[in-house]
C-alpha cells in the first residue's frame, strides 16, 4: 500500500473482511484540509471483480461505471475492431434485458449514458438520478453475466452495419480522419496492438462472426478483468450489499495478465503520405515514439510538449501561425498503456511546399534548445496542469471517472496524489533530458495530408513514400479461446425482476441572487463551494444578428470577438497567455448568432489577477493590423475549408434555404469569402464602439463567492459607460412552399449528409408553446429510442445517429432532422425519416411513448445542476428570458399533466412534412439516382447553396411523395446492382 494514502485504520487484504459476504475492504482514503483527494472505499469480490465507492451528498446523483480492462490492444491481428464492436453489443439487451431496451431503461430513469473504447480499456457508464442505483447495478451486472444467449445473429449484423456507419462519419467522411490509423500502422510493427485502429478495418469487420464475438466476451469480460466504480449520493454499505446480490454470483473469466511491449525505436525516418479529399488544408505530422502512461518521464514530456506547441508564446505559435504561414500549429504528448507518442503538426496556408515546412518545423526544435527552458515555462504548465485536474473534479462523474482509471492502470485509486507530486516536480532539467533522449536527433513517422490545389493535382508530399507498411494476408488460425465455455451464475433471487426505484430525489434548483448596474447590465449569480473555482459568462448580446443591418460585412461579429484575444493597449497577446496560465485561468470570446461571449475560468484564490485581465481585453483591445490580417486571413481559410466538409456543407445549404438568402441566419455566423473579404480594420473597430455595451448585456457569475463579494470586484464593470444599442429588424424568411431535395455533389463521399426541416414561427418561451413542441418531439427524435434513430441505425443499420430538435432563441428557428447516412442508402434514409414525420403528423404519440417521455424528462432534473458550467447556463438563460423564479415547477406541472390529445395536436400542426426543405450532400452519381424515384423536385446546389446550371433534367414530379414510393431504392437493391 502506499504511504501517502490517508487511512482510517490500518488496514490490509489480510486483516479487514467485512461484513458482507466474502467482499472485501482493501482501504478507505479520507480528504484532510485542502488536498486534492478523492474520497473512497475500495473492496474486492470472491469473484475478482474491484469495487471502488465515492461518498458525494452535494446533488442527487449518481454515477456509475464499469471498466473492462480490455481494448483494442487485446485483438488479435486480423480481427481488428472486436473490442469497440462489443461495446455496441453490450447495448442491445441481455437476459432480462430486451433489445433495445438498454437506453430506454436508463433515459426514462432520468439518467443518461454511453460507452467508449480506446487502445486500453472500454467502459460503461450511467449518471441518474439517486434513487435509481439499484436499477443500474442490476443492468450492468445482466450484461457482464447474462448476456451471450441474447446474442443473435440479426443483431450481430445490425451493429456491425452501424460500427461501419460510425467509421465513414469520423474516419473515412471526416477532414483529417485517417491520419491516427496512418500513424499507427506505420510507428508499429505489424503484430504490435496498437498497429491497428481502434474502431477496426472494414475487412476485419466483415470477416468477423458472432462466435468470434462471443469468444471474445468470454475471455476478457469477466468481472476479475473489471473495476465497478460507484460515486456520488450513495451510502458505502448499501452499494456493497447491492453489488454482492448482482454481481456476487457472476463466476471468475480467465485470468488477465498485464501486457509489455518492447520501446519502439526508429532506424530512420518513415515518410508516408495519403490524398485526403475531405480536407480543408494540408497536413504535416511528426510522430516520434516516446514511453507508456505512467513512466517516470512522462510529466517532463507534457511540459516539454506544452513549452514547444501550446498557446501563443510556443515555437510552433510564433514561427508558424504568428507569420501567417500556418492556420494552426500545435504538438502533444500521448502516452498510451503500452507506449506513448509525442506528436507535432502544422495545417499550413497554401504558399509553401510541405518540404519547406518540414525544414522549418526541424528549424523550431532547433530554435527551442538554443532558447532553453525557463522557470516561467516550468510555472506555466505547472499552474495549468493543477487548474486543468481541479476542474476534472468537478462533478461526481469527473471524480468517478478518475478513480477507475486510476485503479484500472495504476492499481491504486488515489493516484492523484502521486501524480501530481510527480508533476509538481518537473524540472527544467528533466525538460531538456527528455527531449535530447526522445526528439532531438531521433527519428520519426513523417505524414504529408494531401490535399488538391486550385487545378485538381494533388499537392507534392514533404518528401516520397519510403515505408509500406507491410501487407500480410489473412491466416485463419486456431482460436486460443475456442474451449471456453459459458456458465451462468445461479442467483439465490429472482434476476427478472426489475428494481424498483423509490421516490424521485428531491431537486432544487439553485439559489440564486439577481442585480442590474445602472448602466443596464443584467447581473445573476449562484454560490457553489464545492471546488475553489469561479465561471463568468458576460453575453453582449448582438452578435451575429447585427450584421442583418450590413449584411455585405456578415461575419464581423465573429472577427470582433476573436481580435479580443489578441493584443490589448498594455499587453501582447503571448504576454497576456503566459501571465493567465501562471495563473490557471482561462478567457475566452466567441460570437454566436444572437450575442458576444466573454467567459472566464478562474481559481478561487486568483480571481482579482484573472478579472484584472478581462478588464484589459474587454476595454483596451489594441486591434493592431498585424492582429486584424492574421485573424481575417484564418477566418477566411477556414471559411474556404469547410466548403470541403460534408457536415458543413449540409448545415449551411439547409440554414440558407429554410431561412432564405435575404435572412442573416441564412448566412454562416463566420460569413463567407466574399463578406469577410470586404471587411476593414476600421469596420472593426466601428462595430466594437457601436455594438459593445452594458445596456444589451448580462453577466453570469457561478462558483465559490458570494453576491457581496463578487459584486465587490466588478467595479470596472459598473463603471462600463453606456451607449444605446438598436437591435435591426430581421428581414422576412422565404418558408418553402412544398418539400424539394436540394442535392449538393460531394464526389467520392463515402457518406451522405442529410437535413430534413423548415423554419418554424415560434420564439424560445421556457413555459409556451414552445416548450410543449419539444415534448411533442422527444420520442419523435429527441432521444436515443426515438422513433427516427431506432428506425434508421437500430432497425435498418443506416446511420451511427439521426436526431430531431426545435432550435428557438427569441428569435424564432428551425425544426430539423440530421443524418449522415452510408452513400448507397441515401434515397432509402429519406424515405424513412419523410415515412416517420409523416406518420407522427398524422397518428401522434403511443400510450407508451408518453409514459416515456414524461419519465423521462421528469426525472432528468437532477441532472442538470451539477457542475458550473451547467448552473451557468440555468442562470443564463433565466436573466435572458427573464423566467419566473419557479418557472422549473411550472415546466413540471406542464409535463405531469401532458396529454396525447394535445402532443397530437402539437404534432399535426408542427410537423408539416409537405413545407419541409430536404438538403442531401452527397456523391450525385451514387445517390441521385435512388433520390430522383422518390418524386421529389430536385434542385442541385453548389456548396455555398447557389443553383448549379441545369444542363438536363427530367421533369419534377407536381406533388412529392410523401410515403415510400413503390420503386424506392433500398440497400438490397443497390448491393444487387453492384453484384451485376
Amino acid at each position: 500500500m502506499k504511504k501517502n494514502l490517508q487511512l482510517v485504520g490500518i488496514l490490509s487484504l489480510l486483516s479487514i473482511t467485512m461484513a458482507f459476504g466474502q467482499t472485501k475492504l482493501v482501504e478507505k482514503v479520507t480528504k484532510k484540509g485542502n488536498e486534492l483527494v478523492i474520497p473512497y472505499e475500495k473492496y474486492v469480490l470472491p469473484n475478482g471483480l474491484k469495487l471502488v465507492i465515492h461518498e458525494d451528498h452535494s446533488d442527487p446523483v449518481v454515477h456509475v461505471d464499469v471498466t473492462y480492462h480490455v481494448g483494442s490492444a487485446r485483438e488479435e491481428v486480423g480481427k481488428s475492431g472486436f473490442a469497440h464492436f462489443f461495446e455496441h453489443m453490450m447495448f442491445q439487451g441481455s437476459d432480462h434485458v430486451a433489445d433495445e431496451e438498454h437506453f430506454k431503461i436508463v433515459t426514462e430513469s432520468g439518467g443518461s449514458l454511453n460507452g467508449s473504447t480506446n487502445n486500453d480499456r472500454t467502459n460503461y457508464y450511467e449518471t441518474v438520478p439517486n434513487n435509481q442505483l439499484e436499477l443500474m447495478l442490476w443492468l450492468e451486472a445482466d450484461r457482464m453475466g447474462f448476456f451471450l444467449d441474447a446474442v443473435t445473429q440479426k443483431k450481430f449484423e445490425i451493429q456491425r452495419a452501424t460500427v461501419k456507419n460510425e467509421r465513414g462519419q469520423g474516419v473515412d467522411n471526416a477532414p483529417y480522419g485517417p491520419i491516427w490509423e496512418n500513424l499507427s500502422r506505420t510507428l508499429y510493427p505489424y503484430n504490435h496492438p496498437y498497429a491497428w485502429p481502434v474502431i477496426g478495418y472494414l475487412e476485419d469487420l466483415d470477416r468477423a462472426d458472432v462466435n468470434d464475438l462471443k469468444r471474445f466476451f468470454l475471455r476478457w469480460y469477466g468481472p476479475n478483468n473489471a473495476t465497478l466504480t460507484v460515486g456520488g449520493d450513495v451510502k458505502p454499505q448499501e452499494v456493497v450489499r447491492m453489488v454482492e446480490k448482482y454481481f456476487g454470483s457472476i463466476p471468475k473469466g480467465p485470468a488477465v495478465a498485464k501486457d509489455k511491449q518492447a520501446p519502439i525505436v526508429l532506424n530512420e525516418d518513415r515518410y508516408i503520405s495519403y490524398v485526403d479529399n475531405n480536407a480543408p488544408f494540408p497536413a504535416l505530422v511528426f510522430d516520434f515514439p516516446t514511453v507508456p502512461s505512467g513512466h517516470p518521464d512522462e510529466p517532463a514530456l507534457s511540459c516539454l510538449a506544452d513549452i514547444i506547441g501550446e498557446g501563443k508564446s510556443s515555437f510552433l505559435y510564433q514561427k508558424f501561425v504568428k507569420t501567417q504561414k500556418a492556420i494552426q500549429s500545435s504538438i502533444f504528448n500521448n502516452n498510451n498503456e503500452l507506449a506513448g507518442e509525442i506528436i507535432m503538426f502544422v495545417l499550413p496556408f497554401p504558399g509553401k511546399s510541405l518540404a519547406e515546412f518540414e525544414t522549418e518545423m526541424r528549424e523550431a526544435l532547433v530554435e527551442f534548445e538554443k532558447a532553453g527552458v525557463t522557470d516561467e515555462n516550468i510555472q506555466k504548465f505547472k499552474a495549468k496542469y493543477e487548474a486543468n485536474k481541479i476542474k476534472q473534479l468537478e462533478s461526481v462523474g469527473g471524480k468517478v471517472s478518475t478513480l477507475a482509471y486510476y485503479e484500472t492502470f495504476r492499481d491504486n485509486p488515489n493516484y492523484l496524489m502521486q501524480e501530481l507530486k510527480a508533476y509538481r516536480a518537473v524540472t527544467k532539467a528533466d525538460v531538456l533530458r527528455v527531449y535530447n533522449q526522445y526528439m532531438k536527433g531521433k527519428k520519426a513517422v513523417v505524414l504529408s495530408v494531401l490535399t488538391k490545389d486550385q487545378s485538381g493535382n494533388v499537392i507534392a508530399a514533404a518528401k516520397p513514400d519510403n515505408y509500406k507498411v507491410p501487407k500480410q494476408e489473412y491466416k485463419s488460425v486456431n482460436d486460443p479461446n475456442e474451449s471456453l465455455t459459458y456458465v451462468k451464475g445461479k442467483d439465490t433471487f429472482d434476476r427478472s425482476k426489475r428494481p424498483g426505484s423509490g421516490a424521485n430525489p428531491v431537486v432544487n434548483v439553485p439559489e440564486f441572487w439577481t442585480d442590474k448596474f445602472s448602466n443596464g447590465m443584467k447581473v445573476i449569480g449562484s454560490r457553489n463551494d464545492e471546488l475553489p473555482m469561479v465561471y463568468l459568462q458576460l453575453t453582449i448580446n448582438g452578435g451575429h444578428m447585427l450584421s442583418a443591418s450590413e449584411p455585405q460585412k456578415a461575419g464581423i461579429a465573429s472577427l470582433t470577438a476573436k481580435l479580443l484575444g489578441e493584443s490589448t493597449k498594455k499587453y501582447t497577446a503571448e504576454q497576456m497567455n503566459d501571465e493567465l496560465d501562471k495563473l490557471g485561468s482561462t478567457i475566452y470570446t466567441y460570437a454566436s448568432k444572437t450575442g458576444t461571449t466573454i467567459g472566464v475560468q478562474s481559481l478561487v484564490k486568483n480571481l482579482d489577477a484573472t478579472l484584472a485581465f478581462m478588464q484589459e481585453k474587454l476595454f483596451n483591445p489594441k486591434f493592431s493590423q498585424e492582429d486584424f490580417e492574421r485573424i481575417k486571413r484564418q477566418q477566411l481559410e477556414s471559411i474556404k475549408g469547410e466548403e470541403n466538409v460534408p457536415s458543413s456543407i449540409a448545415d449551411n445549404v439547409y440554414y440558407k434555404t429554410v431561412y432564405g438568402k435575404s435572412h442573416i441566419f441564412g448566412v454562416p455566423t463566420e460569413g463567407t469569402m466574399e463578406t469577410v473579404g470586404a471587411i476593414t480594420l476600421e469596420d472593426v473597430q466601428k462595430f466594437y464602439a457601436s455594438y459593445y455595451s452594458p445596456s444589451v448585456s448580462e453577466l453570469v457569475i457561478v462558483g465559490d463567492i458570494t453576491k457581496e463579494a463578487a459584486l465587490a470586484k466588478l467595479d470596472f464593470l459598473k463603471n462600463w459607460s453606456a451607449k444605446e444599442v438598436q437591435m435591426p429588424t430581421l428581414a422576412a424568411s422565404a418558408p418553402v412552399e412544398k418539400a424539394k431535395i436540394y442535392l449538393v455533389d460531394k464526389k467520392q463521399a463515402p457518406q451522405s449528409e442529410i437535413r430534413v426541416g423548415y423554419l418554424t414561427n415560434i420564439p424560445f418561451d421556457a413555459t409556451g408553446e414552445y416548450y410543449r413542441m419539444g415534448l411533442m418531439n422527444f420520442s419523435l427524435g429527441g432521444s436515443f429510442n426515438s422513433r427516427i434513430n431506432l428506425n434508421l441505425r437500430e432497425d435498418k443499420g443506416y446511420t451511427y445517429g439521426s436526431w430531431s430538435y426545435f432550435d428557438s432563441s427569441k428569435i424564432p428557428g428551425p425544426y430539423t432532422v440530421s443524418a449522415g447516412v452510408k452513400a448507397n442508402t441515401t434515397d432509402s434514409s429519406v424515405v424513412e425519416i419523410v415515412k416517420e414525420l409523416t406518420n407522427f403528423n398524422k397518428s401522434g404519440i403511443t400510450d407508451d411513448e408518453l409514459v416515456f417521455t414524461k419519465n423521462s424528462i421528469g426525472q432528468v432534473q437532477a441532472l442538470k445542476y451539477e457542475t458550473l458550467g451547467q448552473k451557468a447556463g440555468f442562470l443564463s438563460n433565466i436573466i435572458k428570458y427573464d423566467l419566473d423564479k419557479d418557472f422549473v415547477k411550472q415546466q413540471n406541472e406542464i409535463l405531469k399533466n401532458m396529454t396525447k390529445e394535445e402532443i397530437n395536436s402539437l404534432a399535426g400542426k408542427h410537423l408539416p412534412m409537405d413545407k419541409m426543405a430536404i438538403a442531401v450532400v452527397g456523391d450525385k452519381e451514387l445517390v441521385k439516382p435512388g433520390l430522383e424515384r422518390l418524386g421529389f423536385e430536385i434542385i442541385e446546389l453548389d456548396t455555398n447553396g447557389e443553383p448549379v446550371p441545369v444542363v438536363t433534367a427530367p421533369a419534377p414530379s407536381t406533388q412529392p411523395a410523401l410515403e415510400a414510393p413503390a420503386g424506392a431504392a433500398s440497400p438490397a437493391t443497390e448491393k444487387k446492382k453492384k453484384k451485376k
